[in-house]
Parts: C-alpha cells; sequence; structure tokens
C-alpha cells in the first residue's frame, strides 16, 4: 500500500464539514488566487467557457465570472458541502452581474464528466495536490480544453508544512502531512501530458502562529485533514503528542511558530495536433521504451 494515497472519501467528507466555516479561515487560498488573477492580465484570452476545476465555495468562481462576464463558468468540485455554499453566494452574485453564468458541477478533477473539448481555459487553486494521479490528471484537463485552449493553476510543492512534517518525523510509524510534487516534475508531467509552452514558477509564503494548536485549527478550517492512506486511524496517544509540540517548539522564531507553504504556479496551452508528413496524428505516450 502506498502510505501517501489520498483517501478521496475521507476528502470529500472533511471539506464538506469545513464549507460553512470555509471562507473566514481560507487566507491563504484566496492570497493565491489573487495572484493568480493577476498573471491573467498579461494573457490575452476571451473564454467562452471555464471550468474552475476545485472551486470550493465559489470564491475564485465569482472572480472568474466577473472578467469574463460573457462566458460560462462551471465550478467543479468533488465535496458537495462546498458546492452548496457556492451556489447560496452565487444567487447574489447574479443579481450584482446579470449576465454572469455559473454552474456547479460534484465531481473529481481525475475522472471529468465534460466532453473533450468543451472549455478554453481550466483554472485550478491549490487542488491538484489532492490527486492521486498527477498525470492522468494533466491528461483529462488536455481533454477537455479545445485547442489554443489555457490550463493556469496551482498546488503546493515540497517544502510546504515542512515544520510540521519535521515535527511527527519519529514519533510513531503513520504519515501526517500530504506528499507533494516537485516543480520541476509538474512541468515534465504537463509536457508529457500535451500541453505546450509550459510556464512554472515558485514562491515560499510563510504564515506565523502564536501556538501549534492554531496551526491545527487553521488546517481543519479549511478542510486539510491528513487524508493519507498511511495515517493512524485513531486519537494520537498523549505522549506522542506532546512529543510533536515539543518538537515544533524548536522552529519558534521571533516569538512566532512559522508554517511554510511553498507555493508552485503554473500555466500551458493545448496546441494544434502535431501530425505526420501524410496526415498522421502523433500522439505523445508517458512511456519511454
Amino acid at each position: 500500500m502506498n502510505e501517501f494515497l489520498i483517501d478521496k472519501l475521507q476528502v470529500r467528507r472533511a471539506f464538506s464539514r469545513a464549507a460553512r466555516g470555509y471562507d473566514a479561515a481560507a487566507v491563504l487560498q484566496r492570497e493565491v488566487c489573487q495572484r493568480m488573477l493577476e498573471r491573467l492580465d498579461f494573457i490575452k484570452l476571451q473564454p467562452a467557457r471555464v471550468l474552475d476545476a476545485g472551486s470550493g465555495t465559489g470564491w475564485g468562481t465569482r472572480q472568474l465570472a466577473q472578467r469574463y462576464p460573457a462566458a460560462q463558468v462551471v465550478a467543479l468540485d468533488m465535496a458537495l458541502g462546498m458546492l452548496h455554499v457556492a451556489r447560496d453566494q452565487s444567487g447574489w452574485w447574479r443579481k450584482l452581474f446579470a449576465g454572469s453564468q455559473q454552474s456547479h458541477l460534484c465531481a473529481d478533477v481525475e475522472v471529468l464528466p465534460l466532453a473533450a473539448g468543451s472549455v478554453e481555459m481550466v483554472w485550478s487553486n491549490l487542488t491538484l495536490q489532492w490527486c492521486n494521479d498527477l498525470p492522468a490528471t494533466f491528461r483529462e484537463l488536455h481533454r477537455v480544453l479545445k485547442v489554443d485552449g489555457l490550463l493556469m493553476f496551482s498546488t503546493f510543492g515540497p517544502d510546504t508544512l515542512k515544520e510540521l512534517r519535521s515535527s511527527f518525523r519519529g514519533v510513531d510509524g503513520y504519515s501526517h502531512v500530504n506528499r507533494f510534487a516537485d516543480m520541476h516534475d509538474i512541468g515534465d508531467i504537463l509536457v508529457h501530458s500535451g500541453f505546450a509552452e509550459p510556464v512554472m514558477d515558485m514562491e515560499i509564503i510563510t504564515l506565523t502562529y502564536d501556538d501549534v494548536k492554531s496551526v491545527m485549527q487553521d488546517l481543519r478550517g479549511i478542510g486539510a485533514h491528513n487524508a493519507t492512506a498511511g495515517r493512524a486511524q485513531g486519537m494520537m496517544g498523549k505522549a506522542a503528542w506532546q512529543a510533536v509540540l515539543e518538537n515544533y517548539e524548536r522552529h519558534r522564531r521571533s516569538g512566532k511558530l512559522p508554517a511554510t507553504f511553498e507555493v508552485v504556479y503554473g500555466h500551458a496551452w493545448k496546441p494544434k495536433p502535431q501530425v505526420t508528413g501524410d496526415g498522421a496524428q502523433i500522439i505523445r505516450t508517458p512511456f519511454k521504451l
């Protein structure tokens, strides 16, 4: 068994439970979304249909609808509770922006219930880290994009929550923090999945807290529970938890405990299919012979 395999049922439940209080806790998610939106200022694209893959409570969906008022924006999330909140929020939004067209779809980003070539833009803010098969996910996103369509996303890199990960190390034999893909590996996967002109970059965002309890409360507030297959099924013992607290205290600087997030940004385009001299389509495969 892969101990870092994501339990999708656990993820759905956790995010659904967190949905009503999510917006109050999702400071980092909104900040990253805002930085992604600023990047769109440099991209000339007027999509007729946008897929917000991993839309959560719909804050980013509403920003996209405002930026592209003539577009249909499809909010897709695997947690039904998130979509309920998003739908409630979109009611007053439609009154302000009468031309806005939003629809909500409960589904997994790894298996999209959308037709091939049905959207001009796929947007995904801090969702791909919940996917078990990143190459398959990118192939799905490539499939639903039209030719010359844009994929823009953010996700977390390997240094995310490094303080928390190191604090749990050696305490027990379970996994406690998700494993995150490296930026360079993501870029390679994009190319193998058929995307062209991938642009990747990364930045470190550090949040600070008074104590470890506040770190964990923030993570629970956004539904970011440990959903790995190798997690413990019961409560952590008092002695083990005390060891985690003592380990984390070693990271305290200037009176505060840091929580590091390595944020990876990327965008790429779906190019026209390559063909041979006799007109046969060239199909890329991820396999090396």
